[in-house]
């Protein structure tokens, strides 16, 4: 064992990676759906250290939001805003990486990925969609959430379009329920 993993308080050594173990099967029973007190009951702890630890580690609260968008220009500038907003589900390409990854894929086998992102897609209150007109409104019939399109153009969309980091985290925060936009 690293030295590293053990910390000496005062006349106690602290392993390091035995609390990381069991934060890690606290989170995971909470993501499960037990309660903090059935939690607390299993770790032999009290249900407030539960309640601190998650406010410790809490991004934010709110809605669940997946961002899903094609052709973006600036796709990496929307992907650190989305990452600093606490989104859950990120899937944003160039036109170029849109057509190379239908290119590279069966036909069964892009159906059963496109599947498995609308499956993924609907674990999350929320959509934000950025895409042609005719690519929001098949989105809209197909995701059973709430789905805020950003249409960047008509179908067919040939070329990467620009979408206003700003704009998606307004967007972001309105979904959430944020007065104005502004920050908590």
């Amino acid at each position: 064992m690293k030295a590293s993993m053990l910390v000496r308080v005062a006349d106690k050594l602290i392993n390091r990676q035995k609390i990381e173990h069991q934060i890690d099967g606290i989170l995971e029973h909470r993501a499960r759906g037990l309660s903090q007190q059935q939690v607390a009951y299993q770790f032999g702890v009290d249900r407030t250290f539960i309640s601190r630890l998650e406010t410790l580690g809490e991004v934010r609260k709110g809605k669940s939001i997946a961002l899903v968008g094609f052709p973006v220009a600036n796709k990496d500038e929307l992907a650190a805003v989305a990452a600093e907003e606490g989104v859950e589900f990120v899937w944003l390409m160039t036109n170029a990486e849109r057509w190379d990854y239908v290119a590279q894929r069966s036909g069964s086998a892009l159906v059963q990925e496109v599947m498995d992102l609308i499956s993924q897609v609907r674990r999350h209150d929320a959509l934000i969609f950025i895409g042609s007109d005719q690519r929001a409104r098949m989105v809209r019939a197909l995701v059973d959430r709430e789905v805020v399109a950003v249409e960047i153009g008509r179908s067919p969309i040939n070329s990467d379009k620009r979408v206003e980091p700003e704009q998606l985290r307004d967007l972001i925060r309105q979904l959430r329920g944020e007065a104005g936009g502004a920050r908590q």
